[in-house]
């Protein structure tokens, strides 16, 4: 055990006080387990290692204010209810406690009342150090979870081939997965979590649905699905559903027109409330305009409000940084080359202006997270294409990256490349205090039946694996939480079964 006191202070041996120089004392033998020694008391005589705090604090009569105690300890058979002291600061010449480590095991946890405030108590199956204030064990120190493993938890079969899903939970009703499904019929189908999985719940007509999005407005409730191809009358539109409390399902609320739509967004900003679409092409054009609609109160309907040149794109994703707006498109393909710029748009004066061009290779998934209070903005690349140019080896296998933001610079900059297999999603996660980043590996030229990766946040290092998992065609990651745990739901674009996987922790 070290004492260490203040910040400035050398740490303190107190084993070494307790040691005689001469030999081991009484109820103390020298222990050792896989080369690391240690010394093993004996748990009849607790109070026969003690010494006066005198002989650590030689010019002071008062204990310090601020001191660390480090404890190492290995236990290798317990009883059951063992409740001990393993560290104790007492009065000279009194039997009271002043501080105490308590170390429980097994059985109820100890009393917290007046007579033990100030004490500590170490729980060994939770690994938690606690200090009674008088009336209750406040945690000082608790291990956060950690993934360990992920485990196939459920086989969703979809009604076709999934092109994305979306989780969301509707308030005092429970909650959902709605898959954007390749054909129709049947359409695109929405489950609700039931007794801990997903069960059929409402089936809803799409065209080649490729995304939903789930958003509120107030007290209303939307869900809207971009559809990639006509009607079975030639009308090419997306749909926004409105979720009816009376009917308990959700019912056709607006029709837009769109163009091979790939992607909604949906976001506020000072009040307002905003529709972003992602056309993808009109016929074969892929550079045309993608449009950003916003509430009309007194109407309720959305109407245009500002429309922005995009390339073959395939997703919008907006987030917050501080007072400023963002919207970034993951520009895809303008007709002839993947290797085109993808834009960041800031919200300035009223509408969207362009902040930052990066060069992208097919992009097709943003995803934006924090960690700490750095930001970071991760993009899918899916695929490197040039008519112009030689063609690669692997026109797949490519690096996807993740920028950081550079306040001084204002701007985001390369913080990490990762090689993906078109990739097509990021999906960011945290389990404890440990963040994650899951990509959908969908094709390495080869197979559809590629591994996705979950990448664990380790500082300094960056993202590093720390798991691969075998997908086919995986198109999109969700990551959701309920009372029964943490779970990873992956979409298949080549296969009609979408996979729920369970995070098992430590």
């Amino acid at each position: 055990a070290l004492l260490s006191l203040g910040t400035d202070l050398r740490p303190l041996d107190i084993l070494s006080e307790v040691v005689p120089t001469s030999g081991l004392a009484r109820g103390m033998r020298v222990f050792q387990v896989q080369g690391v020694r240690g010394f093993q008391l004996a748990a009849s005589r607790p109070r026969a290692l003690g010494f006066p705090a005198s002989r650590l604090f030689i010019h002071c009569d008062r204990f310090p204010e601020e001191f660390s105690i480090i404890v190492t300890l290995r236990v290798l058979s317990v009883p059951a209810k063992r409740n001990e002291y393993v560290f104790t600061l007492m009065a000279e010449e009194s039997p009271s406690v002043l501080v105490g480590l308590r170390y429980v095991t097994l059985g109820s946890r100890p009393p917290c009342t007046k007579q033990e405030k100030a004490r500590f108590w170490f729980n060994a199956s939770r690994r938690g150090l606690y200090l009674c204030n008088g009336s209750a064990w406040i945690s000082m120190l608790e291990v956060k979870q950690r993934l360990d493993y992920l485990e196939e938890y459920q086989n969703l079969v979809t009604n076709s081939e999934t092109m994305g899903v979306e989780v969301f939970t509707i308030p005092n009703v429970g909650l959902f997965a709605a898959t954007a499904n390749r054909y129709t019929p049947p359409g695109s189908a929405i489950y609700k979590w039931t007794d801990g999985k997903f069960v059929p719940y409402q089936n809803i007509p799409t065209y080649q649905a490729q995304s939903w999005k789930y958003f509120t407005i107030g007290k209303k409730i939307f869900l809207a699905v971009a559809n990639f191809e006509q009607n079975d009358r030639g009308q090419e539109f997306s749909v926004i559903y409105k979720w009816s409390r009376r009917k308990e399902k959700f019912i056709t609320y607006q029709r837009i027109t769109t163009h091979s739509a790939r992607d909604w967004e949906a976001f506020v900003i000072e009040g307002e409330a905003f529709l972003a679409v992602v056309n993808h092409r009109e016929g074969n054009n892929h550079n045309i305009d993608s449009v950003i609609y916003r509430w009309n109160p007194r109407t309720g309907l959305f109407e245009t409000n500002q429309t922005i040149p995009t390339s073959g794109a395939y997703d919008w994703e907006f987030f917050t940084i501080g007072p400023y707006s963002f919207l970034a498109v993951a520009n895809t393909f303008n007709g002839t080359s993947t290797k085109i710029y993808s834009h960041i748009y800031i919200w300035l004066s009223g509408s969207f202006q362009l902040f930052q061009s990066i060069l992208t290779f097919g992009a097709a998934d943003w995803e934006v997270f924090s960690i700490g209070d750095r930001v970071f903005l991760a993009v899918a690349n899916s695929h490197s294409y040039d008519s112009g140019m030689p063609a690669p080896s692997n026109f797949y296998a490519i690096n996807s990256s993740i920028y950081e933001l550079n306040i001084t610079a204002q701007m985001f900059v390369k913080f990490q490349d990762l090689l993906t297999y078109s990739a097509l999603d990021w999906e960011f996660f945290s389990v404890g205090d440990d963040s994650f980043l899951v990509v959908a590996n969908s094709f390495d030229g080869f197979t559809f039946s590629v591994n996705s990766i979950i990448y664990r946040w380790q500082g300094y290092e960056g993202f590093v694996a720390a798991h691969h998992l075998p997908t086919v065609g995986c198109r999109d990651w969700e990551a959701f939480h309920t009372v029964e745990g943490s779970y990873l739901l992956y979409s298949s674009a080549k296969e009609p079964l979408s996979k729920v996987l369970k995070l098992k922790t430590t």
